[in-house]
């Protein structure tokens, strides 16, 4: 099949949806697909044989990463386009209108490209935007993946909010509407767990099992113990998006703050480059001294923190899988993370790791300093942790289903066309 998978931004170094693209789009490519990725910046690393299309974005907060470089290459008048304006000027308002104006733009480029080469099938992979459903409306079935509802980062964003003008400044941050009204007119729908799949259904409304559940992968030759690195006592390790509220990270620092005077510990957090708030987060909880920070890793260098940290933490209020706590266990590195999503699935408490309460700095500083204290028992978990998620979590298999629902998808796009052509008939 010759499928176009749509991928607003790409991030290799923090948030799932870029890891997942690259290893699924890698996968699809040895089952004999053609894949192509229209993606926004930052962009993936794709495998040889994946056709990447990048499309520009006008996001504010990328102006703010990038600097100069923002407008480098750039015609001038591009940013009074109404479309690139709109993006800067409502990104800059606190609203999140990435995933609308990508799509807007994707379905701009999918255009040209399906005209010259038609396309069996679209992934919308997390984008949900009004340019899917034109893609839809030129007959192409369309697939989505939802990694998480915005609806739950909005409601721990709002309860999280100090402030009444903290809570609207949530309300208007994401997309109310747009995501709803979207998923529910397409194809077919696929979460990243089982938990998900019912936490999707709850979200948008839908029938309850007609969301597929499709595990994410992990690259378990990429991920794994390495013989030569022994773990450093004390030393926790956080990847991920640690300005995403959802992530927890602000939980992680007040439960080590409360450790500060007992443990010794050293807390490496891997990060997005433009991460700015949590030195800051870190500094306020008087852990600037126990904290360092480090961004844009190589993959390997990524691995050789996971083997380095005696203690992998997660302390999400809510993830679709948590492929972060998935990679630190295929490295036998033990997981303290929360109840919510699919840690349960990936993490079983006591033997693995430990799960506690979302949201929650002092059952969470409990964990932590448990463990800590013991190496002997952190080393039993980190290999029961590799044992139940190697064999269980494979890239291969999930494009495997991945290539069925595809098929199922386009089938019923044929017949749903056969039907129609006959009904004018008559």
């Amino acid at each position: 099949m010759r499928v176009c998978l749509l991928l607003h931004e790409g991030s290799m170094f923090s948030g799932g949806q870029g890891v997942y693209a690259s290893n699924l789009s890698r996968e699809l490519v040895a089952f004999g697909h053609e894949v192509d990725v229209i993606a926004g910046p930052p962009y993936p690393e794709l495998a040889d044989g994946v056709r990447l299309h990048k499309l520009p974005s006008y996001n504010y907060h990328r102006l703010l990463a990038t600097g100069r470089r923002f407008f480098y290459g750039r015609p001038l008048l591009d940013a009074f386009h109404p479309l690139n304006l709109a993006e800067l000027v409502t990104t800059r308002l606190g609203m999140y209108s990435v995933m609308g104006a990508f799509s807007i733009r994707a379905y701009w480029l999918f255009r040209e490209l399906h005209r010259a080469r038609p396309f069996d099938i679209v992934h919308d992979n997390q984008v949900l935007g009004y340019g899917t459903l034109l893609i839809k409306s030129m007959g192409v079935p369309v697939v989505a993946t939802v990694h998480h509802p915005l609806a739950i980062d909005r409601a721990n964003r709002i309860r999280e909010a100090r402030s009444l003008v903290g809570q609207v400044r949530a309300v208007l941050f994401y997309p109310f509407f747009m995501q709803r009204i979207v998923l529910q007119r397409l194809d077919r729908v696929v979460a990243v767990s089982p938990a998900a799949a019912r936490t999707v259904e709850d979200a948008f409304g839908l029938a309850e099992g007609s969301v597929h559940s499709v595990w994410n992968g992990v690259d378990t030759v990429t991920f794994r113990r390495l013989p030569e690195i022994q773990p450093e006592p004390g030393r926790i390790l956080f990847v991920g998006d640690s300005e995403d509220r959802n992530k927890g990270f602000r939980y992680l620092l007040r439960a080590l703050a409360m450790l500060e005077r007992s443990v010794a510990f050293r807390l490496v957090v891997v990060q997005r480059s433009w991460s700015k708030r949590a030195p800051l987060q870190a500094r306020e909880h008087g852990l600037d001294e126990r904290v360092m920070f480090l961004d844009s890793l190589t993959t390997d260098q990524l691995v050789r923190e996971y083997n380095r940290a005696q203690l992998f933490v997660a302390p999400s209020l809510f993830e679709g899988f948590g492929l972060p706590a998935a990679e630190a266990a295929a490295c036998a590195t033990p997981v303290v993370a929360t109840t919510t999503g699919a840690f349960p699935e990936i993490v079983e408490d006591g033997v693995s790791g430990a799960l506690v309460p979302p949201g929650e700095a002092e059952p969470l500083a409990a964990a932590i300093s448990e463990l800590l204290a013991d190496s002997g028992r952190c080393a039993e978990m980190g290999a029961a942790g590799a044992r139940r998620v190697r064999p269980r979590f494979s890239w291969r298999r999930t494009a495997d289903v991945m290539s069925a629902i595809y098929a199922g998808a386009a089938d019923g796009a044929r017949v749903e066309a056969a039907a129609a052509a006959m009904a004018l008939t008559r």
